[in-house]
Parts: C-alpha cells; sequence; structure tokens
C-alpha cells in the first residue's frame, strides 16, 4: 500500500546522496556542482513546498500540543533554508570555499531537518492518520507534483531565491 511517510522518506535519501555527491566536489567542479545543486532544487523544492501547503496543516489539524512544537519547528527550517540559506549558497560563485561552505550548510540543515521529521513528526503522523489517508495523501502528492501548480510554486520559489542572491551579491550569476 502507498504511504506518504515513505515517500517522503524516500525523497530524504535522495537528498542525502544529492548532498553526499556536491560535497565531495572540489572547487574547480563548478559544472557538476550547478548540476548537482539543480538536481538538489528539484528534488527539494516541490517536497517542501507540498509539506507546507498540504502535509504540515493535516498534522497540525490533529496534532497534541507537543506535536504542535513539531510542526512550529519544521515550518521554521523550512523558512530558514529558502530565505536565508539557499539565497546565500546562490551568491556564492561556485567555485569558491564560500560555495562549498554554503552546501555544507544546506546538507547539515536539511538532514537534519529529515532526521527529525523522520523520528519525531512521521513517528507521530502514523498514529495521526490511518494506512488509507496516508495512501491518499501519497496519490494526491503525486498527482500534485505533476501539476501546473507545483511547476507555478517550483518557479516562484526559485525566483525569490535569485532575487535575494542578487541583493546578497550584485555580482554573482545567480
Amino acid at each position: 500500500m502507498r504511504d506518504i511517510l515513505k515517500t517522503l522518506a524516500d525523497e530524504h535519501d535522495t537528498l542525502r546522496s544529492l548532498f553526499e555527491q556536491i560535497n565531495a566536489t572540489t572547487d574547480r567542479a563548478e559544472k557538476k556542482r550547478t548540476e548537482l545543486l539543480q538536481k538538489i532544487e528539484a528534488n527539494l523544492i516541490p517536497h517542501a513546498k507540498w509539506e507546507e501547503l498540504v502535509f504540515y496543516p493535516a498534522f497540525a489539524e490533529r496534532a497534541s500540543h507537543d506535536q504542535l512544537l513539531q510542526h512550529a519547528e519544521a515550518i521554521q527550517e523550512h523558512r530558514a533554508v529558502e530565505l536565508t540559506v539557499l539565497p546565500d549558497l546562490h551568491a556564492a560563485d561556485k567555485t569558491s570555499r564560500q560555495f562549498a561552505g554554503s552546501v555544507k550548510v544546506l546538507s547539515e540543515f536539511i538532514t537534519h531537518h529529515a532526521d527529525e521529521e523522520e523520528s519525531e513528526m512521521f513517528k507521530a503522523a502514523r498514529q495521526l492518520f490511518t494506512p488509507a489517508e496516508r495512501a491518499e495523501l501519497d496519490e494526491q502528492y503525486e498527482a500534485w507534483k505533476a501539476s501546473p501548480a507545483a511547476a507555478g510554486l517550483t518557479f516562484h520559489a526559485k525566483a525569490k531565491t535569485a532575487l535575494k542572491s542578487i541583493v546578497r551579491n550584485p555580482k554573482a550569476p545567480g
């Protein structure tokens, strides 16, 4: 049976693998870093946006007082990545130590977030949602990822990141 929690955890694993690859690059690997960053964002942004729009609100509706703290932390971690970490990464020259450092921070941040989500939030969600509800959420997520709405939100998020990176470093290529 389908399960949104397995799908989201599998996507976390994909991101972990991509971060291992990009963290292993050298400063001379501009093309490889660019390709890997594109893959990271292609996986990360739709995942995060759907969690924010669908999964987190559904979780919050059923959450206990303590589980609402997990919810609040998850939202703030998403905001920190979107508003600070990704724009800083894009503002850095891909052949620089700053880029490597920003990638390292992003990978640690996302890995920590994914680990917490899986060990705390997903564990709670297994109790809050029936297997049938988790399967339905998984189907909705698959359909949403292929939708114009997902493409639009992903484009918007990338555009915001690009604009914020320009403000941070007007000379950066974006």
